[in-house]
């Protein structure tokens, strides 16, 4: 699987947990997975995106008043992380 096509099975899993069709374990253990993508990226990549997944999960177990992490911002970090990797991806192979 190419780093590209990787990005975009990323964006769907990130499309369908907004859109409530796609359970919160599934999506962070499928972006977990994504090894031979990470690899490809600088080493920061991996760190952000699992900081990102960290506060996701633990969000998950409060509600949004109690919890300092919004899903919704943390949604939107996951695709600023995507169109960054997506760029870098480009640049490698530009």
């Amino acid at each position: 699987m190419t780093g590209i096509h990787n990005l975009e099975m990323l964006q769907q899993t990130l499309q369908d947990l907004s859109r409530q069709q796609l359970a919160l374990d599934t999506f962070c253990r499928t972006w977990r997975e994504q090894a031979d993508l990470l690899t490809s990226l600088p080493p920061r990549y991996a760190a952000v995106m699992e900081d990102l997944l960290g506060r996701l999960e633990t969000g998950s177990q409060f509600s949004q008043e109690s919890c300092s992490y919004s899903q919704e911002d943390l949604l939107a970090n996951l695709a600023d992380w995507l169109t960054k990797a997506r760029q870098t991806l480009a640049t490698q192979t530009g």
